[in-house]
């Protein structure tokens, strides 16, 4: 069956990788935490994504959380696979994997460390998704890629690759939002990626939103791309003034430390182990955001 490409949009969360505390990843975690966004309203699942600490993982480890999203997911709701990496043959595999797999869409990263040129991207995009017919979208983060994608770069890619469809854009600029849109029309599907710009960029146009906080609060965020959707901004603001702490608190330190202790506190998790150099949260640190929660009424 061919994906509808109007019901990517909304709400899309990166889930969190959950770890024991031998560093094994915690499979059956993981598969409630892809269930609880589809039970509470969450248009999409993005897995692998930057808050799934995709870089302390394996290739396999990776692939097998897709499979197990997959089939968590059943068709309920668009399962969006991050399969970028610094390697190109990694990647090649990653986003093999998640076609066969059955991955709606995927969600490709600039390659990061390596600092590439423009045309060193279009080629690297163009050879990567070739033979590959499922959509898929370059993640733009610079502050962790240290590369911009240009809106020429965008227009070179978009010209020779059909199954490319948009991006994810982590950069606080609505500037480029409002350019790529106007280059490449509103069916251009641009997702959110910084918190703090969730109402902002849709305002502009973006489709949806693809931010950490959709695992701690996934309905306040599908009911805030609701009623964009619905025409609605006077109450979309509010929805997003309401989490403003909370979007905040995710980058009091490197995400997800922040958020995976805000996920333990509230009981959906366990525990908030990560892999090194990733480390949980500090006595400090957790003073800080029980008090986020404390007064966001989330616990």
């Amino acid at each position: 069956m061919t994906f509808n490409l109007s019901n990517l949009k909304g709400s899309i969360p990166p889930i969190i990788t959950p770890f024991k505390k031998n560093g094994d990843v915690d499979y059956e975690t993981y598969a409630q935490l892809v269930e609880f966004q589809v039970k509470n309203g969450s248009h999409g699942v993005l897995i692998n994504g930057t808050t799934s600490e995709p870089s302390t993982l394996t290739t396999a480890e990776r692939n097998k959380l897709v499979d197990i999203a997959v089939k968590t997911v059943a068709g309920r709701i668009p399962v969006v696979a991050a399969t970028g990496s610094q390697s190109l043959w990694e990647s090649k595999e990653l986003t093999q994997h998640a076609v066969d797999a059955g991955a709606d869409c995927l969600l490709i990263v600039t390659p990061y460390y390596i600092k590439p040129p423009q045309r060193g991207l279009v080629q690297y995009y163009l050879d990567l998704t070739k033979d590959i017919t499922t959509p898929w979208m370059i993640y733009h983060i610079p502050g962790r890629t240290v590369i911009n994608v240009t809106l020429e770069t965008l227009k070179e890619i978009k010209e020779k690759s059909p199954s490319f469809v948009g991006m994810k854009h982590a950069v606080n600029d609505l500037g480029f939002v409002t350019e790529c849109l106007a280059e490449f029309g509103p069916e251009f599907k641009i997702f959110v990626g910084l918190e703090e710009l969730s109402f902002p960029m849709m305002a502009i146009g973006a489709c949806g939103l693809m931010n950490a906080v959709g695992n701690l609060r996934p309905k306040v965020l599908s009911d805030m791309c609701e009623a964009v959707f619905e025409n609605d901004m006077v109450k979309a603001c509010a929805y997003h003034d309401s989490l403003l702490e909370v979007n905040q608190s995710v980058f009091y330190e490197t995400n997800p430390i922040p958020m995976k202790y805000m996920m333990k506190h509230m009981g959906l998790l366990k525990e908030n182990h990560h892999r090194l150099p990733m480390v949980s949260a500090g006595a400090e640190l957790e003073k800080r955001l029980d008090a986020v929660l404390l007064r966001a009424k989330m616990i």
